[in-house]
């Protein structure tokens, strides 16, 4: 019998009213229909002070870093929206994942991340919906061990393309997001 999968599901935004936290609720949705236990996390509940190796020798793992890290050891997948910042991924996102990629006395480099699915995604009022950037997280992701599928969505134009509800108004766009969160969760499930 196969085990439901886990997945972990964030955007690389504090922004409260983010329209990349609302395109990752759509592919977490989709990823619970395909029969997945989905997380949601909001990084601005977990802030982290600035990676500083001086600080971790000092005073050890950052406690929201820690947990962090413990999410992402309990979840197979991920399912990441990433905004572009300067053509890149943002700062409190690449932070998040320089803390949890530090390993703790015993554990193997990159525990967090090795062997996990992952699907990225970004919207942008940009007309390239942060495409740019999701070059730059799929490198960091591929180097630290994740299986990032090959299929990526990114939104343009994200001031017009959400309905007061948090869905797209483009039906296409939206069936694209579920779709690529199904593959994460159809992929583990193939795994299990």
């Amino acid at each position: 019998m196969a085990t439901i999968p886990k997945i972990l599901a964030f955007a690389g935004s504090t922004r409260v009213d983010s329209y990349n936290k609302k395109l990752v609720k759509i592919a977490a949705a989709g990823a619970a229909t395909a029969g997945a236990e989905v997380t949601y996390i909001d990084l601005r509940d977990l802030p982290m002070p600035l990676f500083d190796e001086d600080v971790e020798a000092k005073e050890g793992m950052h406690p929201n870093a820690l947990t962090f890290k413990n999410l992402l050891m309990e979840h197979q997948g991920l399912l990441i929206a990433s905004p572009e910042y300067n053509s890149s991924i943002t700062a409190v996102l690449k932070n998040a994942l320089d803390w949890a990629s530090r390993p703790a006395l015993g554990e193997p480099p990159l525990a967090a991340f090795s062997g996990k699915v992952a699907a990225i995604m970004s919207t942008s009022p940009g007309a390239l919906g942060g495409l740019r950037g999701l070059v730059h997280l799929r490198a960091i992701l591929s180097n630290i061990g994740v299986l990032v599928l090959p299929g990526q969505v990114a939104v343009p134009k994200a001031y017009e393309m959400f309905k007061d509800d948090g869905t797209l108004k483009d039906a296409k766009k939206q069936q694209s997001i579920e779709k690529l969160a199904e593959s994460v969760a159809t992929i583990l499930l193939k795994l299990s």
